[in-house]
């Protein structure tokens, strides 16, 4: 892409050395030339893993490969392509990531088991790995520490930059890591996990406890965002835990429930969500963010519903577009969501303004206020349905003419 996000950060963060994890990437030639495609990343044989993967019925042979193979809990290397998702190529996308789960364990010296593999870009089109297998080798012999913002840079399809983030906190006074990378730009509407993005740490953290802890933080972080209400064959997250910081005395723990892992927990999620708001932020042809809060439903559940209702409306997401303050087209959205909601009680702000209350126009409404609000880059929307205590939150974009020519041309 020529236009790069108006939310792109001006410095990209620095992502310190995690202690067994190597990382390098490099220009396979996919599908685009002049464009780093191919991600491998090694891990000390102690890593632990976990992943949350998409929910749609029909998920890519990567997909398929570390959904059956996270249960194992032990991994040695990830290779990601992009520019091909692998996604509904048959028999051919099973023998393509076979084949590349092969060359990566002679690689690392490691089970086929102990290989992680993700794949993203066009659907539908075979993958042909001896494009790329043959590149691996050099990989390995390249890897580093520091090489995250090459890994993000590697994953990228319509992405306009790099998503990165860092993060630390300490176990039992042990100081601790955390990273990650992601990318997405469309096709994004959460049902788990819609992108990909990758996580790592050096805390010493059984495979069943990291699961349990990366499960609980997707809910409200990457299962939280809507771009184009579209669930990718792709969505995977990934979580690698070196153990190495058990070298510092840090203690290794078995259960998600250790109140030892308060502050980790805590640290994960404030990290997930940072990548799951760069995601949005980066959305195809955006040109505002914004926070859609729902409170007052029956239930999160209820709010959560009511929410994406919102966030997911053309109607909406254009008026966002338009800088138009729009606030029929909230309540018809919060109408169509199928959950309890009290009309004569229902009220809408924008930002600080009050623009409907008690099922009308508020008192002291003045459109040229809103409108002014309307025209920031990050908006915030807030709805109270007036029946209960349940709230949630999403983050959303709007829907401009530019995500309509990103997508028209998205095969050429």
């Amino acid at each position: 892409m020529d236009t790069v996000s108006p939310f792109a950060p001006a410095q990209l963060p620095s992502l310190p050395p995690i202690e067994g994890v190597r990382l390098a990437a490099c220009e396979a030639g996919i599908r685009y030339a002049g464009r780093t495609d191919l991600l491998l990343a090694l891990f000390e044989p102690s890593t632990a893993v976990a992943g949350v993967f998409t929910r749609s019925k029909t998920a890519s042979a990567a997909v398929e490969w570390c959904r059956a193979h996270v249960r194992h809990g032990v991994a040695r290397a990830l290779v990601v392509n992009s520019g091909n998702a692998n996604a509904f190529t048959g028999i051919r996308g099973r023998d393509a990531v076979a084949e590349t789960v092969r060359a990566a364990a002679r690689i690392a010296d490691c089970l086929d088991a102990d290989v992680y593999v993700a794949s993203t870009g066009v659907i539908g089109e075979p993958l042909d790995p001896s494009k790329f297998i043959g590149f691996l080798a050099d990989l390995a012999d390249e890897v580093r520490g520091d090489g995250y913002e090459e890994a993000a840079k590697a994953i990228m399809t319509t992405d306009t930059f790099p998503k990165l983030a860092t993060r630390s906190c300490e176990i039992e006074g042990v100081p601790v890591t955390l990273n990650g990378i992601a990318k997405g730009a469309g096709m994004i509407a959460p049902n788990m996990a819609t992108m990909l993005s990758f996580l790592f740490t050096d805390a010493p953290i059984e495979p069943a406890a990291l699961q349990s802890i990366l499960s609980s933080c997707v809910e409200d972080s990457f299962n939280a965002i809507t771009i184009d209400s579209d669930t990718s064959t792709s969505d995977t997250v990934l979580l690698f835990a070196t153990g190495t910081a058990a070298q510092r005395s840090c203690p290794r723990l078995a259960s998600g429930d250790d109140p030892r892992l308060a502050e980790f927990r805590e640290t994960l999620f404030d990290l997930m969500r940072d990548l799951a708001q760069q995601i949005v932020k980066d959305g195809e042809g955006l040109t505002k963010f914004a926070t859609v809060t729902v409170k007052g439903a029956e239930s999160k559940i209820a709010a959560r519903a009511i929410a994406k209702a919102i966030c997911n409306s053309p109607l909406v997401k254009t008026a966002l577009a338009g800088e138009d303050p729009n606030w029929g087209r909230i309540v018809m959205a919060v109408g169509k969501a199928g959950e309890a909601a009290d009309r004569d009680r229902l009220a809408i702000w924008f930002g600080d303004i009050e623009v409907a209350k008690d099922g009308e126009v508020a008192p002291g409404y003045v459109e040229a206020d809103a409108a002014a609000y309307m025209k920031r880059a990050e908006v915030e929307i807030t709805v109270d349905v007036g029946v209960g205590e349940g709230r949630d939150t999403m983050w959303t974009c709007d829907l401009t003419k530019d995500y309509i020519a990103i997508n028209a041309d998205y095969r050429s």
